[in-house]
């Protein structure tokens, strides 16, 4: 039994349509997922990935409207990294993000920059064995685009520390120096531990609000077992319609969820037609009519361009 890499990343933005413009158009990722929060209905809860929402490719956002800027601190992940291809494809990127009004800093062979909320990304060369999990983009070429999550990076007292619950429990192999790797079958994920600041942590918009490993779906209840009986405050497994969770805290803050690989997201929506149409949690189905006048319209950029 293991872990298959990354499933997806969650975190918060205080303005659904700049954050649609931004990952589905400026950085040419699809919207596969136009839904809202379980636990808050009122909020949107938006996925974006490759062309099928595979695992491994999905970021994930929470809308609390006029949110306040976050600031990453103890126990927080402070920096995704996104794939791309080759050197050349930096080379792409690098002005595409300046027109599109991005600070952008070079350093060897990453970029690095933030986006509208805050949030500090890297896109870094990925050579060292992902199968990429691209989107299509008309203003995109394939060559260059963005190939999945390659790792992230979060801050620890401890950092330098090996963490045995990576280890021992969740099968990360620990490298020093505060790095990791996790490898599934097919992908793998680079995590990291940075020194933290010295400033208290402060969620909200541009902040990270949890990390999800993928899970084959057999394996689910085993991973809730060995959670619980490693001492891990885990919770019961709770159906999200697109892949089955259990939640916990890892012992230097982070929450951390375990996902399913199925049913996925073409479970409920066309594939040739993600992240078209609001769709809604089966419990939350009757509040359609009041939601729908209550959430700000958001255009999938694909469908836009498709009319057009």
């Amino acid at each position: 039994m293991k872990l298959e890499g990354l499933h997806h990343i969650t975190m918060i933005t205080g303005d659904a349509p700049r954050n649609v413009a931004f990952y589905a158009d400026t950085l040419g990722l699809r919207l596969v997922k136009k839904t809202v929060n379980f636990d808050a209905p009122e909020a949107y809860h938006l996925y974006f990935g490759d062309e099928t929402g595979a695992p491994g490719s999905i970021l994930t956002w929470f809308e609390f409207a006029g949110a306040a800027p976050g600031r990453a601190g103890q126990g927080m992940i402070h920096t995704l990294q996104l794939g791309v291809g080759s050197a050349e494809a930096l080379g792409f990127w690098e002005p595409r993000l300046r027109d599109a009004g991005v600070t952008v800093r070079r350093e060897g062979d990453r970029l690095r920059f933030a986006d509208p909320d805050g949030l500090a990304l890297e896109l870094v060369v990925a050579d060292d064995g992902n199968p990429p999990l691209r989107a299509q983009h008309p203003d995109v070429p394939e060559e260059h685009a963005i190939t999945g999550l390659e790792g992230a990076r979060a801050y620890s007292a401890f950092a330098d520390v090996p963490e045995s619950v990576l280890t021992d429990v969740l099968g990360f192999e620990h490298r020093g120096d505060g790095e990791y790797r996790l490898q599934g079958e097919e992908r793998h994920f680079h995590w990291a531990y940075d020194q933290a600041p010295a400033h208290a942590p402060r969620p909200g918009s541009g902040t990270v609000h949890h990390i999800a490993w993928a899970s084959q779906d057999d394996d689910h209840v085993r991973w809730q077992e060995r959670v619980g009986q490693a001492g891990g405050h885990v919770t019961e497994i709770i159906d999200r319609d697109y892949f089955d969770a259990i939640y916990f805290r890892e012992p230097r803050g982070v929450l951390f969820e375990i996902a399913t690989l199925s049913p996925g997201f073409a479970t409920d929506e066309d594939p040739e037609h993600l992240g078209e149409a609001l769709r809604l949690p089966t419990q939350h189905e009757h509040l359609r009519p009041q939601l729908e006048r209550a959430l700000t319209p958001l255009v999938n950029p694909r469908a836009a361009r498709r009319v057009a």
